[in-house]
């Protein structure tokens, strides 16, 4: 075995410094297939075929996590012989290093459509490309709650992670969304102005929300109205105050009525906010909260303007990896 082998065993056994350990003495001409083991990780001599998918499964008995091992070893697939080093546990919450900082693209849709129209409603075979797209490429379609974890230090996600959303409420997501996404294996999250439920035409109903909720996919504020929550210049305080309100508090009534817990993350409408609505919408037990930005969103965002980036129908598979940048490169001394 090659000497920084040796060396990399070694620091492992001894938990990189987590555990304040002693160097454990290892036998260094094992057998591919047996492994080491401190209380951060496994140090495994590979075995013919092993990939990252398979070792997570047998090591950390779901395959799910294999994401832990492809991004601590920077590949997913090992020859045979190779050492792979296994972490039990996340190593950088925060997902930032010396050179930099994790991104996570959160995307923004809209309608969905036979044929793409205007900028808000996106062809369904454009949306299935860009999805297929992220699929192939390694990409994976966090949760909601996952996300909000990440933001608040409880959960170190993969290094290609994206959050997949669709704002307003319209049931062709249905047809033309959710085939897809169910298909990959993907998750979304709705936000949803609840004005427009059960309006008819392309509008969600409650029932169709609920079971949506029940398979997993996150459901979420929107406001009441769909209304610019932005004071306006011309109105009076008093007309504000009540305005805003209903917009942040109504939805939560109906959110609990139908679909059985009461909304805690909202979408700005237009992806406007000020203090004002900020302070609002935290007295108001909103945890986290969403704006409109072409930028990715680090572990470190303010949590009520956590940015989203919007996909336009005219935007070319180019532009769209583009959009798609999961670090921010910075020398951090």
């Amino acid at each position: 075995m090659k000497s920084s082998g040796l060396l990399l065993l070694c620091l492992l056994l001894a938990g990189c410094g987590a555990t304040g350990s002693a160097p454990t003495s290892v036998q260094t001409d094992r057998p591919a297939g047996e492994f080491f083991e401190s209380a951060d990780y496994f140090v495994v001599v590979a075995g013919s075929g092993a990939t990252a998918q398979n070792l997570a499964a047998k090591y950390l008995g779901d395959a799910d996590k294999d994401w832990m091992i492809e991004d601590f070893n920077g590949s997913a697939t090992f020859a045979a012989g190779q050492q792979v080093a296994i972490p039990k546990r996340p190593w950088n919450l925060s997902g930032v290093t010396s050179t930099g900082y994790q991104l996570v693209p959160i995307l923004v849709y809209h309608d969905l459509a036979p044929q793409a129209k205007g900028r808000m409603v996106m062809g369904a075979k454009g949306f299935e490309e860009q999805m297929r797209y992220l699929k192939a490429n390694g990409y994976r379609a966090i949760t909601l709650k996952e996300y909000v974890e990440f933001v608040s230090l409880q959960r170190q996600l993969p290094k290609k992670s994206v959050l997949i959303t669709f704002d307003d409420g319209y049931r062709s997501f249905l047809r033309h969304g959710y085939p897809v996404l169910k298909e990959l294996g993907f998750s979304a999250t709705l936000f949803i102005y609840t004005d427009y439920v059960a309006a008819g035409g392309n509008a969600f109903t409650w029932a169709e929300l609920k079971k949506l909720s029940d398979e997993g996919f996150a459901i979420q504020a929107h406001s009441k109205s769909h209304g610019d929550m932005v004071r306006a210049n011309a109105e009076g305080a008093a007309e504000y105050d009540k305005r805003l309100e209903a917009e942040l508090v109504l939805p939560k009534a109906l959110f609990q009525k139908n679909l059985g817990y009461a909304p805690d993350i909202i979408a700005y409408p237009y992806g406007r906010q000020d203090d004002a609505v900020v302070r609002r919408a935290k007295e108001r037990g909103y945890v986290a909260a969403f704006t409109v930005r072409r930028q990715g969103s680090q572990s470190f965002v303010d949590p009520h303007r956590i940015h989203r980036i919007q996909i336009y129908p005219e935007m070319r598979m180019d532009d769209f990896v583009k959009s798609l940048s999961v670090f921010s490169q910075e020398s951090i001394k």
